[in-house]
């Protein structure tokens, strides 16, 4: 950085670095320092009656309060904060000051890394605290933090902006604890849905993320060049094709957490990269995986929360099972008037544009009556309900319905009007498989530039044979933000997609 775009405080620390090396004090000294306690852990431990206890910890200082001989400061670590009483005459028992008048009083600033040992004790005004014995500085902290005070209960001063919030998500970790719990119930979501498969018996697996054909979705890629191939690869925009080519090599169950990228729009429940977990399990139906799904969000609600009852947006969500189940037909119908059913292209494009809503030249029926149910119907399902059925048209990878071939077995989950999980009884028949492929090629010739293509090599393991299977997609970014109460994807996602800052 050029030292003329400095602010004064950025100078000052800068000058206070100096002088702690001038003093043969390193700032950012060897990695290794013995912390053997947290925060939380000595204040939930802690009883008067018990001997003293001897720590090592290490955090980031928060605040200070210098009154002389003695002073306190807020040490922030993983777990939260824990206050650490300083004694100058301790920390120096010799005639020397200047450990505690230069480097503590003067040297040392908020957002600074040291570590303490000492001993714990609870001062005279009840708060459990740490007696320092010795103190080490382990990271100058070049930048000053926002100062985010609270009183009563009231934030002050708040590190609030989102666009520096998301930027920095560093530094709203730091500054704004309650970000990082999202963070923690993040991690453990997908621990307690991986724990559910594992137990029963499913395999975690692994599948390419660049690949010659982008499939098992209607998406926009991001594509970019293989220079040693010479070819155009594509970003992941779903896993599912290559998960059924091993329910065609024999495994049984199989999932994966994965990290997939559509080149669409971005807005409060979308973003670029997002991470989806699929699912698919031979010799079951979508029946049988409403059943299974239910169960699991009924047990990661409780896991996560300690309840099946989740607030967001001021509205009360119980993930209690069983969920309701209404028909694509039947939503749209409640919610519009109008029945889908037998409807030619031309109809249902000339009923959009009575019901307001925007439909493309290169849309065929699947497309429009996607438009039709997410303008008319999705935000009407708040508690987690089951849209089954959809139309063929919509589900070129789904299991033409036992009781009506116009329709298909499939499912998603809507929760707070949003889709948060997607399910079919799986196409295993090949030929109609390879038709359908060449349907959504003839809408990728109209423009529709989220149309699938023919993924020949697909075709030929479903030739080999693919038992009954099936296979669910969940949005796990916002089923996060359903579990923590949040309304933006920003919220749950530690790094999300910015646009570049100017220089």
């Amino acid at each position: 950085m050029n030292p003329n775009e400095l602010s004064e405080q950025q100078k000052i620390r800068r000058a206070s670095l100096a002088e702690l090396r001038a003093m043969g004090i390193d700032p950012y000294p060897a990695p290794l320092y013995p912390v053997n306690a947290r925060s939380e852990e000595i204040k939930n431990s802690f009883k008067d009656d018990e001997p003293q206890r001897e720590v090592t910890i290490a955090g980031r200082i928060m605040s200070r309060r210098i009154m002389g001989k003695a002073s306190f400061m807020q040490l922030q670590d993983s777990e939260g904060r824990i206050q650490v009483y300083v004694n100058r005459d301790e920390l120096c028992p010799g005639e020397d000051k200047d450990l505690y008048n230069i480097v503590f009083k003067k040297l040392l600033d908020i957002g600074d890394y040291v570590g303490v040992t000492g001993y714990v004790f609870r001062t005279q005004t009840g708060e459990i605290s740490v007696h320092a014995k010795t103190l080490t500085v382990l990271s100058k902290s070049l930048r000053p933090l926002p100062i985010v005070k609270v009183k009563d209960g009231v934030v002050y001063d708040s590190f609030d902006d989102p666009e520096l919030r998301y930027r920095q998500r560093y530094v709203d970790l730091v500054v704004n604890p309650g970000i990082r719990d999202i963070f923690i119930k993040r991690t453990k979501i997908f621990n307690a849905m991986r724990n559910y498969f594992n137990e029963h018996g499913y395999m975690e697996v692994e599948t390419p993320i660049l690949q010659s054909i982008p499939g098992g979705a209607s998406a926009r890629p991001f594509i970019t060049h293989h220079n040693a191939l010479d070819i155009p690869l594509y970003m992941r925009i779903a896993d599912e094709l290559y998960l059924k080519r091993l329910i065609v090599g024999g495994f049984e169950g199989v999932y994966e957490f994965s990290k997939n990228f559509r080149n669409e729009g971005m807005d409060r429940t979308h973003n670029p990269e997002f991470t989806c977990m699929e699912i698919y399990v031979a010799y079951k139906d979508y029946n049988w995986m409403m059943d299974f799904t239910e169960k699991m969000f009924e047990r990661i609600a409780m896991e996560v929360n300690g309840s099946t009852e989740v607030t967001i947006d001021g509205k009360e969500i119980s993930f209690k099972a069983p969920f309701r189940r209404v028909t694509m037909t039947e939503a749209i119908k409640e919610h519009t008037g109008f029945d889908i059913t037998g409807k030619t292209e031309e109809e249902l494009r000339d009923a959009a544009k009575q019901m307001g809503v925007e439909i493309a030249p290169s849309m065929g029926k699947g497309k429009i009556i996607d438009e039709i149910f997410g303008e008319k119907c999705e935000g009407a399902y708040i508690q987690p309900t089951f849209i089954t059925d959809y139309p063929i048209e919509m589900s070129p990878l789904t299991k033409r319905h036992r009781d009506d071939p116009r329709l298909t077995e499939r499912f998603e989950l809507m929760i707070n009007g949003k889709e948060v999980a997607n399910a079919y009884s799986e196409l295993n028949d090949p030929i109609d498989q390879y038709e359908r492929f060449v349907e959504q090629m003839k809408l990728s010739e109209k423009g529709d530039d989220e149309a699938m293509i023919i993924d020949h090599d697909f075709i030929r393991a479903l030739e080999y044979g693919m038992p009954p299977t099936s296979g669910m997609g969940i949005g796990m970014d916002r089923l996060v933000m359903l579990l923590t109460g949040q309304s933006a994807i920003q919220e749950v996602l530690l790094f999300p997609q910015m646009r570049p800052e100017r220089s």
